[in-house]
């Protein structure tokens, strides 16, 4: 198989399912959002950080793909992101945040490379969340994704705060 098709050269991409669209569909602008994010946490992956944490971000990725496969499904389908998805990110922050000291401010970003890459990806995945909410307004999409994004947002924050503390950053904050 090649990699390239020559079936996007007058700017159309094909749904699941067949339905051509413009590349500039915001379908589209969003699960390439959503491919941006899945790359950012490879990037953040590379970095020297904790390997559980590597571990949970390379699950993370994968169901990544299984959003973005959902979103080119224009019709409702299987869930492929469920409340479960939900509750392991929710169970994640808790207990990433009983080792982290009450956050009183913002926290600027950076301080390391890993740290800021975190708050990359989290930027991405609010983008990612504010673009399937406006795809919500006119076309169908499963209100589970944007609940997983608003969480996986607030993990990749507290996450980011941790790799801070397992890497001796001290945080910047902002009054």
């Amino acid at each position: 198989m090649k990699i390239y098709t020559k079936k996007g050269d007058m700017g159309k991409t094909s749904l699941f399912g067949g339905e051509k669209v413009s590349k500039g569909n915001l379908r589209i602008e969003v699960y390439g959002t959503i491919d941006e994010l899945n790359a950012h946490l490879g990037m953040l992956r590379a970095h020297d950080i904790d390997e559980n944490v590597k571990l949970a971000l390379i699950e993370i990725q994968k169901k990544l793909f299984r959003v973005g496969s959902q979103l080119a499904l224009t019709e409702k389908s299987e869930l492929f992101i469920t409340e479960l998805d939900v509750s392991v990110l929710e169970k994640e922050i808790d207990q990433i945040e009983k080792d982290l000291p009450e956050l009183k401010s913002f926290i600027v970003p950076g301080g390391h490379l890993a740290v800021s890459e975190c708050h990359i990806a989290r930027s991405v995945c609010r983008r990612a969340e504010r673009l399937i909410v406006r795809l919500t307004e006119n076309e169908p999409a499963d209100d589970l994704v944007i609940k997983y994004l608003n969480r996986l947002s607030d993990y990749l924050f507290v996450l980011a705060r941790k790799i801070g503390k397992d890497l001796g950053v001290e945080e910047e904050v902002w009054k």
